[in-house]
């Protein structure tokens, strides 16, 4: 699976990363960006400096208007530079206007809090973005270029940095070009309340679908453990009082034997099936006690390092513990890998889990395995990624939204 973020692509290995697309793409998002920041330095400048001075005969605040809804085109300009780096399309947050006509357009727009967002986005470009964008690249074209240039028989160390800083210059720029970007869609992105009511309803309705698959899970295991469990003890108890009054080393004993061998075995298949329904070291010890059982079982070695400030609340506990469970069995059937690693941390309310293996790679992204996976995340409102070049590594980066009580 190709990578749909610039982060991403850095992740994969370095020769494949090197002669991809991305490092070019990122010098060009880089590019228009300080072309589209001064350009809006340039507006802004004049388009405030003509409000100010006609604010006195009470028509200045056109110009100010014109402003603040100059931010929507500058947004919009930077939903298109966004596909450079991010390949998920950033949807329009505003709605139609109430009105026909320029008028109910102008108000419509005012009223919005994303015109706000976009106001605040397009100042901080203005103020800082671009001129990170054009450090970025000075330091890792200019600066080379000026020290070679310079290079005589005194400065050739100089001239070795700054060949040092070109060779490094594809992860410098690509590394600035996706935190810019996971930075701009922070601000760019719709928020829940802009997306319409028919799109919450739907959310609403993928809760509501977790909520039942959880309930329905937990009625299926009492099931098993109160039902086909006690009458698989009772069938062991019955072959045992049958097994004494057949002789030793009759032909019935054999088959005796050999029926309380596949009653064990279907006893052990089904406490395993129990256990992974609901398993008791997640409601007892929580998440991290819960993947490491999980893994200590596992047929390939698996790291895990999950670090939480404490148990996570119920829902979220149990998705994230069968979204790992469903991965890890993917990673165990399809992948060919030896090793996997399992990755959590929490930062300012989001849970951050990565999941990578040494396989193959080459995910197939509208696959059962991974669909699946996608619609628990989506069910939390998180955000999940998949990096799966040819040849592998396969890295599957989960974020959620999490707040402790």
């Amino acid at each position: 699976m190709q990578p749909t973020t610039a982060w991403q692509a850095m992740a994969q290995r370095p020769l494949s990363f090197l002669t991809s697309s991305w490092p070019w793409r990122s010098l060009a998002y880089l590019s228009g960006g300080v072309v589209v920041g001064a350009a809006a330095v340039l507006v802004f400048a004049l388009g405030l400096a003509a409000g100010l001075a006609l604010l006195v005969v009470l028509i200045g605040v056109a110009p100010l208007v014109g402003l603040v809804l100059a931010s929507t085109l500058v947004a919009a300009v930077e939903r298109r530079r966004l596909r450079l780096v991010d390949r998920d399309r950033l949807p329009d947050p505003h709605r139609p206007p109430d009105a026909p006509g320029p008028r109910g357009w102008v108000a419509t727009r005012l009223k919005e809090q994303a015109t706000w967002r976009e106001l605040v986005f397009t100042l901080l470009s203005a103020a800082a973005l671009w001129w990170l964008d054009l450090l970025v690249l000075g330091f890792s074209f200019g600066l080379p270029a000026t020290t070679i240039a310079a290079t005589d028989g005194d400065t050739w160390p100089w001239t070795v940095f700054g060949a040092i800083v070109l060779l490094s210059s594809p992860y410098t720029v690509t590394s600035w070009a996706g935190a810019r970007a996971a930075m701009a869609r922070t601000f760019l992105a719709p928020r829940d309340r802009e997306l319409g009511e028919e799109l919450r309803e739907v959310r609403a309705s993928q809760a509501r679908l977790l909520d039942s698959f959880d309930a329905e899970r937990i009625r299926i295991e009492r099931d098993l453990h109160d039902g086909a469990q006690q009458h698989l003890v009772s069938l062991g108890m019955t072959l045992g009082l049958m097994r004494m009054d057949v002789g030793e080393g009759s032909g019935l004993d054999e088959l005796l034997t050999r029926a309380e061998k596949q009653l064990s075995t279907a006893h052990r298949e089904l406490r395993s099936l129990i256990r992974g329904l609901n398993p008791p070291v997640l409601a007892d010890h929580g998440l991290v006690a819960a993947v490491e059982d999980y893994a200590g079982r596992f047929p390939i070695p698996v790291a895990v390092d999950l670090r939480l400030p404490e148990r996570l609340p119920r829902k979220l506990e149990t998705t994230m513990y069968y979204l790992i469970n469903e991965a890890l069995t993917n990673i165990a059937r399809h992948s060919g890998a030896t090793t996997a690693e399992v990755h959590a941390r929490y930062h300012a309310d989001l849970l951050v889990l990565d999941i990578k293996d040494d396989g193959r790679g080459g995910v197939d992204p509208s696959g059962s395995g991974v669909t699946g996976l996608a619609d628990r995340v989506a069910a939390l409102d998180g955000r999940m990624r998949v990096s799966s070049p040819a040849g592998g590594p396969t890295l599957l980066h989960v974020e959620v939204p999490c707040r402790f009580a």
